[in-house]
């Protein structure tokens, strides 16, 4: 399953960074995933300051 960002985001954009598949995008107010692009590898999830992207 693709991984979301709740809204825990706090916008740092660590994530984004780190996807090897460019998913991660600055959405409104904090950041989203293109769950068709998300291969599921979890490098956002293992960057990220406040634990925002999780598995769906």
């Amino acid at each position: 399953m693709a991984y979301i960002i709740n809204d825990d985001c706090i916008s740092c954009g660590a994530c984004a960074g780190e996807c090897p598949v460019d998913a991660i995008s600055e959405g409104d107010g904090k950041y989203v995933i293109d769950a068709d692009t998300c291969v599921e590898c979890g490098a956002c999830a293992g960057v990220c300051p406040v634990s925002a992207p999780v598995a769906e």
